[in-house]
This record gives C-alpha cells, structure tokens and sequence, in this order.
C-alpha cells in the first residue's frame, strides 16, 4: 500500500511539474504572438507613422491619377515639379513609402492580375491630405500595362517592390 501511495505521490508531481511546463510554454508564445502582432498592426497615422515596413513585396492598393497639368491628381510632382503625360509608366507613393522623397525616380515593380510592370516613383501621394497609408497612385500607362480592363481601373488590390 505504501508503495502505491509513493508512486501515487510521485505521478503527482510530475503531472505538476508537466503542467507548469505547459504554461510556461503557453506564456512565452503569447508573448510572441503579442510582440509579432505590434509588429505588424496598422499604422497610426496620428503618430506620425504613415506607411508599413518596406522590405520585400509590400501589399497595397493601386488607384488611378491624371498626371496632366489640370488633373486629377492637382500639384505637380514633388519630386521634380513638373507634370507627366499619362502614357508613361509613373506612380505616386503614399507618403511613408514616398520616403521624403529618397524613392524619387526609382523603378518600382508592380504585380497585379497575373502580371507586374514597372513604373518610376515621382510623386507623393500625400497621407495627411487625405491619401490612405497603403496607395500607390498610378498613370493610365501602369494600369494598360497590368491588363486591367477600363471599367476596371481605379481600385485594384497589388503587390509591389523596389
């Protein structure tokens, strides 16, 4: 009997210790899954941070601007003051991604309906002037280049990269 209540004893502490594993183990991935999901939440554009991290292929909505003189898309370029015809290939960043301008007359790649195309960053799509934190603002040309049918053009969920 002695010996059935020892090793009774014994299986308790184990399960004990067991369970103790089992929350300490549960603690450290919530912890995890915490620190990853501030890591990856909306940006708060009220704190001034505008766009998502920038590294590898970036999720984003594609909209349409008229880079003419008298479009849409109002002031010239920010990066070089002037206007474009929209027959070229061009976009404008939303402002955490336009980086101050640092991406200025960089190609960026486009991928969208089974295809990508490239475009040259020369403007700012301004995030507090109403612009939202994950646009990229494209010409005519980008959006022939993708595919996309006319009636089609203006709003179109996209990857892109430097």
């Amino acid at each position: 009997m002695k010996l059935s209540a020892t090793m009774n004893m014994g299986t308790y502490f184990t399960l004990l210790h067991f369970i103790a594993f089992l929350i300490l183990i549960f603690m450290a991935c919530s912890n995890t899954l915490i620190v990853e999901a501030q890591r990856h939440r909306a940006p708060d554009v009220k704190k001034g941070k505008f766009s998502p991290a920038v590294s590898g292929h970036k999720k984003a909505i594609l909209t349409i601007n008229d880079f003419r003189k008298g479009g849409g898309g109002g002031d010239p370029s920010e990066c070089s003051g002037k206007y474009y015809d929209n027959s070229i290939p061009i976009v404008a960043l939303s402002t955490g991604w336009y980086s101050k301008g640092k991406r200025c007359f960089e190609k960026i790649t486009i991928y969208a309906n089974g295809k990508s195309t490239k475009a040259v960053v020369v403007d700012e799509c301004n995030t507090s002037k109403g612009c939202r934190n994950n646009i990229v603002d494209a010409s005519e040309a980008v959006w022939k280049a993708l595919g996309v049918p006319k009636k089609d053009w203006g709003w179109l969920e996209i990857f892109w990269s430097d």
